[in-house]
């Protein structure tokens, strides 16, 4: 049987470490990179420390991934950074940050990711976004602002990527306790949550869950969707 690979960025700790363990369990070879070291220790796990919204960086990870392998079977864009401020408190340097990781690291690995998932007899894109997108949240304008951009190249890389056989998805995670939400105060947590149909903080598994759905070779005629927990719908 050929060997499954899959790439996750942000994969050093959170949601995109339970992602990678996940599948490793599952009999994945896992490519995982993160600004930070790799914490996960398993023969078929490779980590490379890298910043995904680094055009340099990302380009020399690519020439040296494909010394490795001859094709990609998923990439998953989970690296991401949130920050909330009013938007008239929004300092320039905040933009350039979320826009750079969220936007431009999806951007760059989704583009050089192709000649490997090309490759693949069953390629997928799997990007992550937030529910603040549809719930448009206050003192969040900038993060859905940037994640609204990750949708969108979502839906056109999977009309671009389509006659290559490449599907494109995004999910959108509800609450989840990571690092990601750690600053957020609880009362605006809890808001979010009651103003969803489900009425829950989601998990990593409820992500993987769909991760799942998504690669499966049943999904083959689902493409350029955008999925959010909790029943939150634009």
């Amino acid at each position: 049987m050929t060997e499954k690979h899959m790439l996750i960025t942000g994969a050093s700790k959170g949601l995109g470490k339970d992602i990678a363990e996940y599948f490793l369990q599952q009999g994945w070879m896992v490519y995982g990179c993160a600004r930070s070291a790799g914490t996960i220790d398993n023969p078929n796990y490779h980590h490379y420390q890298l910043d995904v919204s680094s055009a340099e960086q990302v380009s020399e990870y690519f020439y040296s991934l494909r010394k490795k392998i001859k094709h990609l079977d998923a990439l998953i864009n989970n690296a991401g950074v949130a920050s909330m401020n009013a938007f008239a408190l929004t300092p320039p340097e905040t933009f350039r940050k979320l826009f750079g990781i969220n936007v431009e690291g999806t951007y760059l690995f989704c583009q050089k990711a192709l000649g490997l998932l090309k490759r693949s007899a069953a390629p997928n894109i799997i990007n992550m976004t937030t529910v603040a997108v549809p719930l448009k949240l206050e003192g969040e304008s900038i993060y859905a602002a940037s994640k609204s951009a990750v949708e969108t190249l979502t839906q056109i890389i999977a009309k671009e990527y389509g006659n290559l056989g490449i599907r494109c998805n995004a999910i959108g995670p509800s609450p989840i306790a990571t690092s990601l939400i750690s600053g957020v105060p609880g009362h605006k947590i809890d808001k979010l949550v009651q103003s969803q149909s489900i009425k829950k903080m989601a998990t990593p598994a409820d992500v993987i869950n769909l991760v799942e759905f998504f690669l499966r070779p049943e999904s083959r005629m689902i493409t350029g969707q955008i999925i959010y927990l909790g029943g939150i719908a634009r």
